[in-house]
């Protein structure tokens, strides 16, 4: 499986909205949350077959808004090669 940074914003009007819904999903301990800080976004790293399956993590009413990001590791050989040319 791969893996996905999930960064999903929403208004602090949406919060309690937004975590209910995440927590309903089964994903709030995956998360990690600005809004005692202010900034109203959840950070998860999530495995899945795709981009679209790590976003059915976010609540649909803000899905829209929220971006997905494939990660990868390197290793020293790895990093050697892609950047070394």
């Amino acid at each position: 499986m791969d893996r996905f940074l999930v960064e999903s914003p929403h208004t602090p009007e949406d919060c309690p909205s937004v975590m209910i819904q995440v927590l309903n999903l089964g994903y709030i301990t995956h998360y990690s949350w600005g809004c005692k800080s202010g900034v109203h976004t959840g950070w998860a790293v999530i495995e899945g077959e795709n981009e679209t399956e790590a976003l059915l993590t976010v609540p649909s009413f803000i899905r829209h808004k929220a971006k997905v990001t494939k990660l990868n590791t390197y290793t020293p050989e790895d990093f050697k090669k892609t950047h070394n040319s």
